[in-house]
This record gives structure tokens, sequence and C-alpha cells, in this order.
């Protein structure tokens, strides 16, 4: 039997598949194989993306974009972001977070 704690960790993945495939991205799916020496991440099927799933009382922000981070270098994306869940809020509301660096490399602008 799983733990409280893994049930809502897979529950908050599940509803975030949900919620993706609801705003165009109908390819986006759970990953399976977490915490695997070579863990590519939570969510899968948006290209260039490693997604990592939280969801938890306390938040540790930085723990949680280096280990998304660690994930986007196993499965060579080019990005990685962090959904955090906000209690007691709906999944739609939940915090997008990602480094400054790959905000930077997001919204960069091509001057070609």
């Amino acid at each position: 039997m799983t733990s409280p704690q893994a049930r809502k960790g897979s529950t908050f993945e599940r509803d975030v598949v949900t919620f993706l495939q609801a705003n165009g991205h109908r390819y986006a799916e759970r990953a399976y194989g977490a915490g695997r020496p070579q863990d590519v991440g939570d969510i899968d099927g948006l290209v260039g993306w490693t997604i990592e799933c939280k969801n938890h009382k306390a938040m540790d922000l930085a723990g949680w974009v280096d280990e998304a981070e660690r994930e986007r270098v196993n499965g060579r994306q080019s990005f990685a972001a962090v959904i955090a869940k906000r209690r007691h809020r709906s999944v739609g509301c939940a915090y997008v977070v990602m480094s400054l660096d790959t905000f930077a490399r997001l919204t960069a602008e091509d001057d070609e």
C-alpha cells in the first residue's frame, strides 16, 4: 500500500496532466519511473520540457528547481520547471517555478 504522501503526489500529477490536456497539451501524460537514478521528471509529452510536480505543505523552491534541473539533464531537454500546488486552490492556480536562466532562454528574442 502506498503512503498518503505518495497518493497525494500522484493525485496532483494526474490533476496537472488533466489540466494540461484540457488546455492545449493533448500529449501530456504522467512519466513513470520517478525516483530512479536517471529520473526525467513527472510529466511527459511537453516537447523540450522537464516538469517536476510538487504537492507539499512546506515549499523548498531551491531544492525543487535543482531536482528539476538534474532531471532535465537526464532527459536531455531544453527547459525545466516545477509545478507547485497551492494549498486550498485548484490545480489551475498552481505555481510554475523555474530559474531565471531558464526564463531568459525561454523568452529571449532572436535578433537574426
